[in-house]
């Protein structure tokens, strides 16, 4: 059902209680964001917005507003859509309804936009099955990691809405009443339904205002834009939406390679997901490969062809910015860059030292105080680890 805190009174309206969730929704919303214009002006008529919102909602009159378009280097060239604020509180509301229930569903090893299973739990848990895997199988271990090419522009709408709301049908399950022959299910089931529909069906594209270098969106792959997708395939990257269906889809991949194909190490961050064997059973990883090719080609989706990677894992694992071993993680080259140029922001008064706090606080979890000390040094700082 829904989470105790966001469960509607006795005696309470409903118009009552979904003004309240709604509100709840926007101050979820609003953090980080209380310097961006859109959530300036949403909050100097905070109140009557919200109002507004729900009246439309309740109405079935809801419709999401164009955004901005922009893009990033992350490191690879790709697009961003940016929601208006009042659209993003939809996005929070929806997650504070069914994101509880979906989380006590996926497996343990899925990760991204999940209470305490962000990157830094994902790079851990890999160490950590490595560890329990080499102390099991007592011979050489592998890892067989793959990717899923173009994953959230490859995603089809229709489906992902059908598993949405058949979520949506097991969590209200208990709810549901029957009269007559007809179904009468919980208000608050038609409401997230009816907003389901209208943020998975959207098309981001119409309206959108671009902002950034005209000439990377020139030179973008056609695989990595929304733009270039047939009708009712993608939805954006950045919504907390968005990343919430991310885990909901995957899950079939997930139970599938668990629980079917029966791989007890396992782990997945969004479209990145590995699995580890023995040396004796990598000829038949090797064929389950194929068998998931096909399984994921039976969601709509493809197995990256340049991104299969089979490694001994104590020749190091490159994963989420870092490089995996046994005994010790060490961070990639992507976090280091990103580290030297928040120290150097900061040393020339360029930025704030937020940025620099929170990737001195990643880093201090991996072997990393030559690397430290060498970034410090490049801008005449002593590191004291």
């Amino acid at each position: 059902m829904i989470p105790e805190r966001y469960k509607r009174r006795n005696g309470q309206e409903f118009s009552e209680w979904l003004f309240h969730m709604l509100f709840l929704a926007y101050l979820d919303a609003r953090k980080g964001k209380r310097k961006t214009e859109d959530e300036k002006k949403f909050e100097e008529n905070a109140v009557e917005n919200l109002l507004r919102l729900r009246d439309d909602i309740l109405e079935r009159k809801y419709e999401p507003s164009a955004g901005i378009a922009f893009t990033v280097h992350d490191p690879v060239l790709r697009e961003i859509f940016a929601a208006p604020f009042r659209d993003r509180v939809v996005h929070h509301f929806i997650y504070n309804m069914v994101a509880e229930w979906w989380d006590k569903r996926l497996i343990y090893d899925s990760y991204s936009c999940r209470v305490g299973k962000g990157v830094l739990k994902g790079i851990q848990r890999l160490r950590k099955q490595e560890n329990s895997a080499i102390r099991e199988f007592k011979e050489p271990v592998y890892i067989v990691k793959m990717d899923i090419q173009g994953y959230f522009m490859s995603l089809p709408r229709k489906n992902l809405y059908e598993q949405a709301v058949e979520g949506l049908k097991q969590q209200f399950g208990n709810s549901r009443v029957e009269t007559n022959g007809h179904e009468k299910w919980p208000r608050e089931y038609y409401v997230i339904k009816y907003l389901w529909r209208k943020i998975i069906f959207d098309d981001p594209t119409k309206g959108v205002k671009k902002r950034g270098n005209p000439k990377e969106w020139l030179v973008m792959p056609t695989s990595k834009s929304l733009f270039c997708q047939p009708e009712g395939i993608g939805i954006v990257i950045g919504n907390l939406s968005s990343q919430l269906l991310s885990n909901i889809y995957l899950d079939a991949l997930d139970r599938y390679i668990k629980f079917t194909l029966g791989y007890k190490y396992y782990g997945r961050y969004v479209d990145d997901f590995f699995i580890l064997v023995p040396k004796s059973k990598l000829e038949m990883a090797m064929r389950d490969v194929e068998v998931i090719r096909v399984f994921l080609s039976g969601l709509g989706l493809k197995l990256h062809p340049k991104k299969l990677y089979v490694q001994n894992i104590n020749r190091g694992t490159t994963f989420l910015g870092t490089r995996v071993y046994p005994n010790r993680i060490l961070p990639g080259p992507r976090i280091v860059k990103r580290y030297k140029l928040a120290v150097r922001k900061v040393a020339n008064g360029r930025a704030d030292i937020s940025t620099l706090v929170s990737y001195m606080g990643l880093v201090k979890h991996f072997k990393s105080t030559k690397i430290q000390k060498k970034i410090f040094d490049s801008v005449g700082w002593e590191y004291n680890a």
